[in-house]
């Protein structure tokens, strides 16, 4: 009995420790999913074909072109995760599995520079070191190369030794690069860098050149480009154009004076006309005007003209004209129309205390011109009384001749048009047509005399107003003459 006993309390212990033993061995056989994403430490692009594999040993997978991957049935437990891929350092994460769970690691690998080297560094071609009479948009070549053949991104630098700008351009897996609007006559200094993305840029020597001597160009005029007006210089033969303004400003009406060897202009300024100087290359732009700007009935009429000493400009504000220094100090009153009619030109002659000055109404008529003193005391009346428009007016160096363009049509409308328009020389008491042999449906505009005021530089378009216009050489005589085109697409011409 004693026997049997015993026996019966070594089986019922016997079943206790095998049921125990069975659920300790189906908790430790569940298992779970790793997933992930590699990518390159700093931009966060994807790398594809990663091996990615874990210690305890499971699965080896590799990421896919999103830099995804996705381990299933790994075995519940504590692992480290791995990374590698051939030019990356091999990084690893660690990784906690669950039963029936999925863990998530993230992979931020740096390339592998151990056996990666440097770019040489550029070496500097053309422009030569200390080359002289450079374009003003000269092409920049170097010479570079990579030990690895990485890509190379090239940062170009280009410094003003006058003022100190810089200037700098990237280039990508290029050795040459256009730079343009330089200034005249200036030397610059330049210096490319290296960058394969992995090592430190490698910069090139300091090379220099300078730029081309500025042109004595005595011609001026203006074309327009996008929405801007922009002023252009051209020497006698118009073999080279130079554009001297941005085609990201409005500037117009250029009038240059020669004794102090500056261009004045307009340009559009918040949403108000001012008046700037500038040397005859296009640089040291200055604004003159600020709390009183030039205004007008039409901007695109409005004129001023110079002191001939240079000291000084004149310019209408309204029913006022204004004397400034060109240093923007000395603003003062020198004329006001006594009717309220707007001035809209006024010129100034070369060896006289002379102006002459052209008013109108508020829609361009009922035009007045004349010529004052610097007291505003009349001196001739050239032009008043008549219908249409008139303008362009011009005086000559000696003050006796006064040229102006007429609309003979006497057409008036609220868009200004003008259906013919001719040039008028104004002399000793009575007008000399001068467009001679004008073609018929074309407007002559905006004259001005030559230096000698043997000649006359003036626009010729067609009436209809949207028409391209040109600039045409004439007589100032206009008998026996013919027009010489000069110059297409241009306006607003000065010839000094």
């Amino acid at each position: 009995m004693k026997t049997l006993y015993t026996s019966l309390l070594y089986l019922s212990l016997a079943s206790i420790f095998l049921v125990g033993c069975s659920e300790d061995t189906l908790e430790d056989s569940g298992q779970g999913t790793i997933t992930g994403t590699v990518v390159l430490e700093g931009s966060n692009d994807p790398i594809e074909n990663v091996r990615i594999s874990t210690t305890p040993v499971s699965s080896t997978v590799f990421s896919d072109e999103d830099g995804n991957f996705v381990i299933t049935d790994v075995p519940i437990g504590e692992y480290s995760v791995q990374a590698k891929k051939d030019d990356f350092v091999v990084s690893f994460e660690p990784a906690s599995v669950t039963n029936s769970s999925t863990t998530n690691v993230i992979f931020e690998l740096k390339n592998d520079i151990s056996d990666n080297e440097p770019p040489a560094a550029p070496i500097l071609v053309s422009p030569a070191d200390g080359e002289t009479e450079v374009s003003l948009a000269p092409t920049l070549t170097w010479i570079g190369s990579d030990p690895d053949d990485d890509e190379l991104t090239y940062t170009v630098t280009l410094i003003n030794s006058i003022t100190d700008e810089v200037l700098a351009t990237t280039v990508v897996n290029d050795t040459s690069v256009v730079v343009s609007e330089l200034n005249f006559n200036t030397k610059y200094f330049w210096q490319v860098a290296a960058n394969d993305d992995i090592h430190e840029a490698v910069n090139s020597e300091v090379s220099s050149f300078t730029t081309v001597a500025s042109p004595d160009n005595r011609f001026l005029f203006v074309r327009k480009i996008g929405t801007n007006n922009v002023i252009f210089s051209a020497d006698d033969e118009m073999t080279t154009p130079i554009q001297i303004t941005s085609d990201g400003q409005n500037s117009w009406r250029p009038r240059k004076n020669n004794a102090v060897q500056r261009i004045a202009f307009l340009r559009s300024v918040g949403g108000v006309t001012q008046l700037f100087t500038m040397k005859d290359d296009g640089s040291d732009q200055t604004q003159v005007t600020s709390s009183i700007p030039v205004t007008g009935f039409n901007l695109d009429e409005v004129d001023f003209t110079w002191e001939p000493n240079g000291e000084r400009l004149f310019y209408p504000n309204f029913d006022k004209l204004y004397a400034i220094n060109i240093d923007g100090s000395g603003l003062e009153l020198i004329y006001q129309t006594t009717d309220g009619s707007l001035i809209t030109e006024v010129d100034h002659a070369l060896f006289t205390d002379v102006l002459a000055v052209k008013t109108n109404d508020l829609d361009g008529y009922n035009v007045r011109i004349f010529t004052m003193t610097l007291t505003g005391t009349l001196i001739t009346t050239v032009l008043d009384g008549v219908s249409g428009a008139a303008g362009g007016v011009n005086i000559s160096a000696d003050g006796n001749q006064i040229l102006y363009a007429y609309d003979v049509s006497g057409f008036e409308n609220p868009d200004y048009r003008q259906l013919d328009s001719r040039l008028f020389v104004y002399s000793g008491g009575s007008a000399s047509d001068i467009s001679g042999d004008k073609p018929g449906g074309t407007n002559d505009l905006d004259p001005r005399f030559s230096p000698s005021d043997a000649s006359v530089i003036y626009v010729n378009t067609s009436n209809d107003g949207i028409s391209q216009r040109n600039l045409e050489i004439i007589s100032s005589s206009g008998t026996g003459s013919s027009r010489t085109e000069f110059v297409q697409d241009a306006f607003m011409p000065d010839w000094e």
